[in-house]
C-alpha cells in the first residue's frame, strides 16, 4: 500500500479502556520485533489529518524497554497507542511531539497548508492491533484522532531500504535493557574517514558531558551512522533552528539500527541545533556544542521547555493560556501544586525574587522565577540558571525528569 492512503476510522474521545499492566508479560502480546509506522500530516492553525502512508519491518530486535510499555508521561502534544483488537486493551503508548506542532503557530502556517512526516517505531505485536494516533484538544486532553487496524498476519510489510552501516562507538549492555542511541553524521560525503571517527567521538563526550548523562553512562548504548538526511538551518526563518523534514529518509538510513533516541550531528562550524520531543536533536560542530546538545537533549530526551525569553518568536504567547503547560519545568500557575511547589524551601515567595549573585556554574535556590517559555510575564521556571535557559547546569527539576526517563528505558 505504499503511496496510497489506508482507509482509516477517525473515533474521537473513544471511552478509556482496559490498560496492560507493566508486569503482563511483553512475549505475551509482542513477537520481538520492530514496526515502523511511516505517518504524513497535513494542516495549518485551522487543523489537521494524520494518516498511515506506509508500515515497515525493520527486521531487528525490539529496542525499548520490555517491561514500561506504557507511557507513564503526560507530556508531549501526541501519542501513539497500541491497543488490543479483541479486547481494547492499551498495549503499548509514547507521547511525543512534532515539527508541524511549531508550524501551525508561524506566520505561514496560519496562512497555508503544510506537510510533516513522522515515523514512529513500535513493538510488533503478535495478533490484531489498532494503531492510534492521539493529539491534545483544545482542552489539552489526549483523544483519539486517526484508528487504523493492524494485523500483521494480512498486512505486507514494506522492506526498509537505503539502510547505512552502524559503527558502534559504545555498546554497554542488550538494546532492551539499554538506552540506545544513534548518532547521524551529516555532511561527510566529501570528508575523510578520520575526520568523521574524531567529530563522532567528540560528540559522544559532549553526550556524557553534564550531568545526569554523566553518572549514567553505562546506561547508554552508542552508534554511529553516516547519511544525508536534509537537516537545514533557519527553520520556521529562524537562522540558528537546524532540523531536518525528512523523517522518513531518515529513519531508511537507521534501517534495523537500534533508536531509542537520534541525534543528527551536522558537519558545520555554524552555530545551530534544535529537538523534538522523542523524535530528534541536531547540533552542528560549532565550538559551543558541548552546551548546545544537552540543551536540545533536554528537548529531545525529557520533553523539557525553553526556560529563556524571546517574545520576538511567533510562539511566545506559547504557554500563557487557561492551561498549565505540559512541559515539568515550567509553570503559568494555574495548577503549579503538579509541578515543583513541593521542592521549594518553605518561607520563598512566589513569585521568586531575582537574584544576581548566581553565577551562570550555578542554578541558585529553587523558587518560582519570572520569565520563562519564551515569556518575560506570566511563566516561571524552577531557578535563576539551568541548561534550559542559558547553558548552566541542569536545574534539579530538569535533572529529576531527565532521570526518569532514564529508567523507562533501562528498569
Amino acid at each position: 500500500m505504499t503511496g496510497k492512503r489506508l482507509i482509516l476510522t477517525v473515533l474521537l474521545a473513544m471511552p478509556c479502556m482496559a490498560t496492560l499492566g507493566q508486569t503482563d508479560g511483553f512475549d505475551r502480546w509482542f513477537s520481538g520485533g520492530t514496526l515502523r509506522v511511516d505517518c504524513m500530516r497535513e494542516g495549518s492553525s485551522l487543523g489537521d489529518t494524520v494518516w498511515i502512508q506506509q508500515w515497515l519491518d525493520r527486521r531487528a530486535e525490539w529496542h525499548g524497554s520490555r517491561t514500561h510499555l506504557l507511557d507513564p508521561f503526560d507530556n508531549g502534544d501526541y501519542r501513539v497507542v497500541m491497543r488490543d483488537a479483541e479486547t481494547g486493551r492499551d498495549l503499548y503508548s509514547r507521547c511525543y511531539n512534532n515539527l508541524f506542532r511549531e508550524y501551525k503557530d508561524t506566520p505561514e502556517g496560519q496562512r497555508n497548508v503544510g506537510r510533516f512526516e513522522e515515523t514512529l517505531l513500535l513493538p510488533m505485536p503478535r495478533h490484531a492491533v489498532q494503531i492510534v494516533l492521539q493529539r491534545r484538544n483544545k482542552a489539552m486532553r489526549l483523544e483519539d484522532q486517526t484508528v487504523v487496524r493492524f494485523n500483521p498476519d494480512s498486512i505486507r510489510l514494506e522492506r526498509v531500504r537505503g539502510a547505512r552501516p552502524a559503527i558502534e562507538l559504545e555498546i554497554n549492555g542488550p538494546v532492551n535493557e539499554k538506552i540506545d542511541v544513534v548518532i547521524v553524521a551529516q555532511g561527510y560525503a566529501d570528508t575523510s574517514i578520520d575526520k568523521m571517527y574524531n567529530d563522532l567521538d567528540r560528540m559522544k563526550n559532549i553526550l556524557f558531558g553534564k550531568e545526569p548523562f554523566a553518572s549514567h553512562r553505562s546506561d547508554f548504548n552508542v552508534r554511529g551512522v553516516r547519511a544525508e538526511v536534509g537537516a537545514e538551518y533557519n527553520t520556521f526563518g529562524i537562522d540558528r533552528y537546524l532540523m531536518t523534514f525528512h523523517l522518513w529518509q531518515l529513519h531508511d538510513a537507521l534501517g534495523s539500527t537500534p533508536a531509542d533516541y537520534i541525534i543528527i550531528m551536522v558537519n558545520n562550524d555554524t552555530y545551530g541545533g534544535g529537538a523534538i520531543y522523542n523524535f530528534y536533536s541536531v547540533s552542528s560542530l560549532h565550538s559551543m556544542a558541548e552546551f548546545v546538545l544537552p540543551h536540545e537533549l533536554g528537548h529531545g530526551i525529557g520533553g523539557l521547555a525553553d526556560e529563556y525569553v524571546d517574545e520576538d518568536l511567533s510562539y511566545a504567547d506559547l504557554h500563557r493560556t487557561h492551561y498549565e503547560p505540559l512541559e515539568p519545568n515550567i509553570t503559568n500557575m494555574v495548577d503549579f501544586e503538579s509541578k515543583w511547589k513541593q521542592l521549594i524551601p518553605k518561607g520563598t515567595p512566589i513569585p521568586t525574587p531575582p537574584s544576581n549573585a548566581v553565577l551562570r556554574s550555578q542554578c541558585g535556590p529553587i523558587g518560582a522565577y519570572e520569565g520563562a517559555g519564551y515569556s518575560r510575564k506570566g511563566v516561571y521556571r524552577p531557578t535563576m540558571r539551568c541548561m534550559m535557559r542559558d547553558y548552566a547546569p541542569f536545574c534539579p527539576v530538569c535533572h529529576k525528569r531527565l532521570e526518569q526517563i532514564f529508567k523507562l528505558y533501562t528498569e
